[in-house]
Parts: C-alpha cells; sequence; structure tokens
C-alpha cells in the first residue's frame, strides 16, 4: 500500500502586528526604493541577476513576510522540497517580451492600492506575486 507524503508548509517569522507596523513605518516608502533599483537593474545586463534577487525578496522588505518552504515527509524520511521551475528559455523570452515592462506596471498597481485599506489586501497578494510577473518564477 502506498502512502501520500505529507507536505507541511513552514513559515517562521514576526507576528502580524509587528509586521503592519513595519509596513507603516518603514515597509512602504523603502520597498518602492528597492523596487525601483531592482527593476533598473533588471533592465541592464549586468544587473539583471541582483536586481531579480531583490525582486524576489519584495515581500519580504515590504511587510517581513517570511520565506516559504516545504517540507514533505514520506517514507519515514523527511526532506525540503523545491517548486518545479518552468524551463529557462522560456522564462528568458516572457522576461524580454513581456515581464519588464508588466512587472513596472504591476507594481505601479500595488502601491496605487496601498492607498485604502482593503487595497492593501490586495496590494500584498500582488507583492508577493512579482517574481511571477517578472519572470514566471514559482514559488
Amino acid at each position: 500500500m502506498q502512502h501520500q507524503p505529507i507536505v507541511i508548509e513552514q513559515r517562521s517569522g514576526p507576528n502580524l502586528l509587528i509586521r503592519a507596523l513595519y509596513f507603516i513605518v518603514f515597509g512602504l516608502w523603502f520597498s518602492s526604493i528597492w523596487a525601483a533599483i531592482a527593476w533598473v537593474l533588471c533592465i541592464t545586463v549586468i544587473g539583471l541577476p541582483l536586481g531579480l534577487w531583490m525582486l524576489n525578496r519584495l515581500p519580504q522588505v515590504v511587510t517581513l513576510a517570511p520565506q516559504r518552504s516545504d517540507l514533505v515527509i514520506a517514507g519515514g524520511r523527511a526532506y525540503r522540497a523545491d517548486v518545479p521551475q518552468r524551463p529557462f528559455l522560456l522564462r528568458a523570452v516572457w522576461f524580454v517580451l513581456i515581464g519588464w515592462w508588466l512587472s513596472a506596471l504591476w507594481l505601479a498597481l500595488a502601491w496605487a492600492l496601498c492607498a485604502s485599506v482593503i487595497g492593501m489586501v490586495v496590494a500584498f497578494w500582488m507583492f508577493d506575486r512579482v517574481p511571477a510577473i517578472i519572470t514566471l518564477a514559482r514559488r
């Protein structure tokens, strides 16, 4: 009899109150500078790796959102699971044709939504999706 593996999503980080205070005092304005620098780096060949690294960490910069990691338990063994990514060539073509300009519009809309409490919920979701928008990265 085959047992299904157990997947445990692990997130550790500050509680919601600290994350909210961080966002109000520091996260909103600093993340706009962070994202602008990252986006400019992404449109240069030399700065692309650093820019993508910065954009992948944007959710942490905005709200101290913890990085997600999955722990899989199967057959009595535990290991960390990596999310399989789309082929590099597809991701590169997406970035060159669509990702670089769509991510700029996406980020601008996310910051505009931060102006209202209801919009913030959507904005946080959008900040978390920036790596997927710019390079089709899976999390």
